[in-house]
């Protein structure tokens, strides 16, 4: 079974466990609460609609389920889906079919980039749902150099070069005045440190170190910090992360309000947060699954996220998914997810 992110402790008798998983299909198949009577036909119990009220209302009791205010019927919790993709769950791996067809998609090609775009595509081809890949590491930017000089006031000229000899420009206001020696000084500390490092790491790292260290850390090398993570966050290059097939998402009718198209294809077009995500995946091991605000991403809070690494010879160059509503079907999603990223892994290793 596919590793997954968070976990499901509730504990459900084997009936009610049965009833959970009937449930969540159905509401996966047709989106629409799913009533007592229905479930009763669809579990193939004999039972009498008095107990299968009492069965869901247990589950109600529990958090796996709830009643829309509209409805008789009762939709699954994202602890019921949680619960359903942890344990009650059989992933059926793609026939050897579907397997070739796949494969052959990558054989023609002999650019890292147009094999990550073919994977993009195919995920969202295949699923119908959004494709998510990574760049791989080696295809990425790094950091090469910063500099941060001074400019009237409390504003600082950061200059970030990177690898490809690129260079952004970000003037900073900051909170209060820096000599041009104390720039020197933090700008040749930052060099020092993630020289040579690609930019998502670097920018990983910072954010990482601003949160764990501010109480202990100097103040001038707080705030160069600072500074460097917004130079670096302006300057990552979007092409880090291929989008495939968002508009599908628009066939969903808990995804298709305007507001939330809107948000959900800014997220799309900006893509710094899913880059953030996903490179929280990034030491996962096998796939893992993000259920509305497990991804602490407010815009993806009526979505899943499923995910899984890929490596080449036990390095991992970067992370492939999908994003869709809730109710997408984990027994059909999760084995692509898996063989789409062994088959990009394969085409990767003969391209190197």
């Amino acid at each position: 079974m596919a590793g997954t992110h968070g976990s499901s402790e509730t504990k459900v008798s084997e009936r009610a466990s049965h009833f959970l998983k009937t449930l969540i299909e159905h509401h996966i198949r047709d989106g629409q609460p799913v009533g007592s009577r229905t479930l009763s036909k669809e579990t193939g119990l004999d039972l009498s609609p008095a107990t299968v009220r009492n069965v869901m209302s247990d589950l109600e009791e529990m958090g796996l389920v709830s009643s829309p205010h509209t409805s008789a019927g009762r939709v699954p919790t994202l602890l019921g889906y949680r619960l359903f993709v942890d344990s009650l769950l059989t992933i059926k791996p793609l026939d050897e079919i579907d397997v070739n067809a796949l494969r052959c998609e990558f054989e023609p090609l002999d650019d890292a980039t147009a094999l990550v775009d073919t994977a993009s595509r195919l995920l969202s081809g295949v699923t119908r749902l959004a494709g998510v890949v990574m760049l791989p590491r080696h295809e990425r930017d790094v950091f090469r150099q910063i500099e941060l000089l001074p400019l009237s006031g409390k504003k600082v000229l950061a200059i970030l070069v990177t690898g490809e000899g690129e260079v952004h420009n970000r003037i900073i206001h900051t909170e209060r005045a820096f000599t041009p020696a104390q720039l020197v000084e933090a700008s040749n500390f930052l060099t020092e440190v993630f020289t040579g490092q690609d930019m998502v790491e670097v920018r990983r790292r910072l954010l990482e170190d601003l949160q764990a260290t501010h109480e202990r850390m100097d103040e001038l090398l707080h705030q160069a910090m600072e500074m460097a993570q917004r130079v670096v966050e302006s300057a990552e290059h979007k092409d880090q992360l291929l989008v495939s097939g968002q508009t599908n998402l628009m066939h969903f009718d808990e995804l298709a309000s305007m507001d939330r198209l809107k948000a959900l294809f800014e997220a799309f077009s900006e893509k710094r947060e899913i880059l953030y995500l996903l490179d929280r995946c990034i030491k996962a091991d096998g796939v893992q699954i993000f259920f509305g605000g497990e991804s602490g991403y407010e815009v993806l809070d009526d979505c899943s996220l499923v995910t899984t690494p890929y490596r080449v010879d036990g390095e991992v160059l970067g992370v492939l998914g999908v994003i869709g509503p809730t109710r997408m079907d984990y027994q059909r999603v999760i084995p692509v997810v898996d063989v789409t990223a062994r088959l990009l892994a394969a085409a990767l290793r003969q391209h190197n």
